[in-house]
Order: structure tokens, then C-alpha cells, then sequence
């Protein structure tokens, strides 16, 4: 891959009562990147990065954290937020930051004043002395996040760090990974919403079914779909019809196709000497839901969409 890599797994296998929750896991998170974990719920995102962590130990498979194959041994200079938050209500958020932090080592006056920097720097300011009970449900996340990074970890594990945020403070959170990535650290997540791993991670694992679909960069997932071609003439019929595609279908006043294996300007040559008339033609890269669905198929992506409207209207 020409990188070294922050996380290296190679054929993870776990059961629960009888139930294979993770099915032969292949992982691959070079040093720096920003990697993302797709799948719906129960697909095994959370048991792998658990596994990946040695929260829990694989039935069967190699994995390497850091360097390390005792994951744990690693765990001062790793960041997780779990998807189960918490924090202690009656605790200041600079506090609470700090106390995180102090679990993984750091002292606590270095925390603290880590925890102002972090809080002004973000647009929190005003609640460095607040307790935790008096903020909102996305403010309190943003805050164990914070405490989550406070150490300055070299790895940082974020299981479904977007759940529950509004706009605001998805996007406060997406900045905040890009700063850390920019910094040097190593960022892996695990999400059901795909525009977030668009928007942010170089490469991605996809899983449904406790089965790894797909592992790799977006591009490549993104590359198993053609580019789709719109094109509009100004004359209706004519010989320049034969050099459309095979799959060409006409539709609201455009011809729709797959971009031809040979590219596009072929085909403009046919059209411009075959009197077509241009109006309007735009190619169209498929995006990372088309791939999600291709590589996962449908039903994933419907359990996806519905898992975040779940969660948004709770």
C-alpha cells in the first residue's frame, strides 16, 4: 500500500451464542488517513472496532494497533469514543474533559487547560464551567469527544460520532477530524450515514451481514459504477442515433447512458457530424450511495436510510 498502517487486520471471526457477529474481516488504516466503517445496524461495525481496540478478543484472526498486538497496550495513545455515551452530570465540561483525559494518563492540570483551549476553540466557551446536566444532548457528545482527544492520541476510534448531533455540531465535528488528521493523527469511524465518509475518509470498509463487502479507497468503490452521461440535442431523429449506446433511453428530454468504455469523444464526433446539435451534455461520477448499493446491495442501504431516520426523530 506504500504506508504504514495505524491498523492492520487480517481474517476476524467473532460468535455470540451461536451467532457469528463478524465474518472474516480484512482491515487495512494507513498512518494519517481518516477511515470509515459503513453498514447498517448489527452489521458488525461496533464488534470490529472492539475487537480492533482488544476490548474483546477475536475468535479467530491477526490484528496489529499501533504497532502492538496486545491492542491494550496501546491504549494511552488511543482515542475511543464508544457509541454508548456518558458522562457524570454534576461534573463542569472542563472537568469532565480533564477526567477523561486523566484515565488515559494525562495530568489533570494539563487537562484542564487543554479543555478551556478546546471548549473556547469550538464555540463553547461559555460552558467551561457549566455542568454536563445543563447542556444539550449534542453539546454533551461534543464535550466526550473532546474528552476523547484531550491526551492528543495518535489513533482516534469513533463509533457513530454523528448519531443524534444536529447540523451545527456535525459539521463542528467534521472539522474537528480534519484538524486532528491535519495534526498527524489517525482517525477510523464507524457510521450508517454515507455522506459523512464521502465527505471526509481516503478509504473505507464496507459491511453488512457481519461480512466485509468491500475494503479500499472511496475511489475504487466509487469507480465499480460507470459515469452516467445526460445528453440533449436539438434535433429529434436523425443517422447520429446509431452511435448512441446500446443502453441509451430517452428521458425527460435527455438521453440517458453509461459512459462508453471508450470515452466520450468518439461520440461527440458522431453527433457533431451526424447534425445532432448539442444543448446539453454533463457526465456524472456515481457517488459513494450508488457504490454502497452495488457493493451491498439494496436492502443494506434501505436498513441504512432507515436507522438514520430512526435516529433523527428520536
Amino acid at each position: 500500500m506504500g504506508a504504514n498502517l495505524a491498523i492492520e487486520a487480517k481474517g476476524l471471526y467473532k460468535t455470540f451464542d451461536g451467532k457469528r457477529a463478524v465474518d472474516g474481516i480484512d482491515i487495512a488504516v494507513p498512518e494519517g488517513s481518516i477511515y470509515g466503517i459503513l453498514g447498517p445496524n448489527g452489521a458488525g461495525k461496533t464488534t470490529t472496532l472492539r475487537m480492533l481496540l482488544g476490548i474483546i478478543n477475536p475468535d479467530r484472526g491477526y490484528r496489529t494497533l499501533l504497532g502492538f498486538e496486545r491492542p491494550l497496550e496501546a491504549a494511552r495513545i488511543v482515542g475511543y469514543l464508544p457509541e454508548e455515551r456518558g458522562l457524570y452530570p454534576a461534573m463542569t465540561t472542563r472537568d469532565a474533559v480533564a477526567f477523561m483525559g486523566a484515565l488515559r494518563g494525562l495530568p489533570l492540570d494539563v487537562g484542564r487547560r487543554r479543555a478551556e483551549g478546546l471548549l473556547q476553540d469550538n464555540g463553547l466557551g461559555d460552558y467551561i464551567d457549566k455542568p454536563i446536566k445543563s447542556l444539550s444532548k449534542g453539546m454533551a457528545q461534543t464535550v466526550q469527544l473532546f474528552g476523547t482527544i484531550v491526551h492528543q492520541p495518535k489513533l482516534i476510534v469513533l463509533d457513530e460520532p454523528f448519531s443524534g448531533l444536529d447540523a451545527i455540531n456535525q459539521g463542528r465535528l467534521e472539522h474537528l477530524i480534519r484538524e486532528e488528521a491535519a495534526n498527524g493523527a489517525t482517525i477510523i469511524f464507524s457510521t450508517h450515514v454515507i455522506a459523512h465518509a464521502e465527505r471526509l475518509c481516503e478509504r473505507i470498509a464496507i459491511i453488512a451481514g457481519g461480512k466485509l463487502r468491500f475494503e479500499g479507497p472511496v475511489a475504487d468503490a466509487r469507480d465499480r459504477l460507470s459515469s452516467q452521461v445526460r445528453l440533449r440535442t436539438r434535433s429529434a431523429d436523425g443517422a447520429w442515433k446509431v452511435a448512441l449506446p446500446a443502453d441509451a433511453r430517452l428521458k425527460d428530454g435527455f438521453w440517458c447512458f453509461d459512459m462508453p468504455a471508450e470515452g466520450i469523444e468518439p461520440l461527440l464526433k458522431a453527433l457533431i457530424d451526424g447534425g445532432a446539435g448539442i444543448e446539453e451534455l454533463s457526465i456524472e461520477r456515481p457517488g459513494l450511495h450508488d457504490a454502497f448499493v452495488a457493493i451491498a446491495g439494496p436492502e443494506a442501504a434501505r436498513e441504512m436510510e432507515n436507522e438514520g431516520a430512526g435516529r433523527e426523530a428520536a
